[in-house]
């Protein structure tokens, strides 16, 4: 399974020519780099809104000297013209970059590559059933090129975690398995995390499946671990022909750890909200976040409002995800998320448009705990 999974990343017709990589010594070709003004760099400060409406503005400083590196893949966002993106960084890059990763900053240095992602309109396509042209396997092979030259250029050792969502994480898992797993580096490696994909694992088991030997993480101070989840709404059950959650091989299972306890159970989740835009034009609109209040903060954390766990659902596995609606509240219940396609939710995608933002602020403390661990272990 690892095999087929890595040589459909890689391989492409044979006599095809194989574009070359981006040089990834040109920092021009960097979403986000330490030290230099970009989509990492801004405010990442956050308004914590309570059920009775009142609103508190929470800066969120970065750190100062941080001690590990974060390695980002972003999602399908590109908005360009046919089957590949070019490298061009544009408003859809940048937007998800601050959405989702940003506040990493408050713990690691922050590291994003521009890559020839599959785009938004080649997605659409092979959804629909029509041809497509875009190259999964030039997506991947420029993140190699990436990851190679951040090892060689900046790594110097540091520990690592990765950060992805959706085909961002798709990515990652492949370069777990063809260029981590099993060499020096993978020492290097305090945690994965991978939202918004299938990770595939044998039923009941935490190792096996999609990676060799990379564990699922069960412990804030796990490192060398993967933590991974596909988020629907509590009490929806994903349809049979879900992109996620369900496992297409038997005695396998769609990995599902919860970034707010990942030992197992219920618990709240930290949301960060991003207060502007949604990171791509199929979302779902975001209702007021309170009665006459005003955000003008990056993102939004609604404190009670949402609890997660990891739910086994009609053989579907799933980070099901409850809102505690409180009547009456001046605050918001809602919490956006779905794609809505012809007017109408598309229930087989789940909340996979903020399968990070609703549990961001668990994810950068999860990241705290375990820079802290893997650097004690050494």
């Amino acid at each position: 399974m690892r095999i087929l999974l890595l040589a459909a990343m890689v391989a492409g017709p044979a006599a095809a020519q194989v574009p070359a990589a981006p040089d990834y010594t040109q920092d021009a070709n960097w979403l986000c780099r330490p030290g230099r003004a970009d989509a990492c760099a801004g405010d990442i400060g956050v308004t914590s809104v309570a059920a009775t409406g009142k609103a508190v503005v929470m800066p969120s400083p970065p750190a100062t000297t941080p001690a590990i590196d974060c390695f980002y893949v972003y999602p399908t966002v590109s908005t360009d013209q046919g089957g590949n993106s070019d490298l061009g960084i544009d408003a859809a890059e940048t937007n998800v970059a601050k959405a989702q990763f940003a506040p990493f900053r408050t713990v690691c240095r922050t590291f994003a590559p521009m890559y020839r992602q599959v785009t938004l309109q080649a997605l659409r396509d092979a959804v629909a059933g029509k041809p497509t042209t875009a190259d999964r396997a030039m997506a991947y092979r420029d993140v190699v090129a990436a990851w190679t030259d951040y090892l060689a250029r900046d790594n110097q050792g540091r520990g690592v975690i990765l950060v992805g969502h959706s085909q961002g994480s798709g990515i990652l898992k492949a370069l777990l398995q063809g260029e981590i797993e099993g060499k020096p580096v993978a020492r290097q490696l305090i945690a994965a995390y991978l939202p918004g994909t299938n990770l595939l694992v044998p039923a009941g088991k935490d190792v096996g499946g999609d990676l060799a030997s990379t564990p699922l993480c069960r412990g804030t101070r796990q490192t060398g671990c993967v933590v991974t989840w596909v988020s629907f709404r509590a009490g929806k059950t994903p349809p049979a022909d879900s992109r996620f959650g369900r496992s297409p091989k038997p005695g396998m299972d769609v990995a599902c750890v919860n970034p707010a306890a990942p030992a197992g159970g219920s618990a709240p989740l930290t949301a960060l909200l991003p207060a502007g835009p949604a990171i791509v034009d199929n979302a779902a609109p975001q209702a007021p976040w309170a009665k006459g209040l005003a955000v003008t903060t990056p993102f939004v954390t609604l404190p009670g409002l949402l609890r997660g766990a990891c739910t086994a659902v009609d053989g579907a596995n799933v980070l099901a995800v409850a809102v505690n609606a409180a009547p009456g509240s001046p605050r918001t219940d809602s919490i956006g998320g779905d794609v809505v396609a012809g007017g109408r939710v598309v229930e087989s995608w789940g909340l996979h448009l903020i399968d990070v933002n609703v549990a961001l602020g668990d994810l950068v403390a999860l990241a705290h705990h375990q820079g802290q661990a893997w650097r004690a272990s050494r």
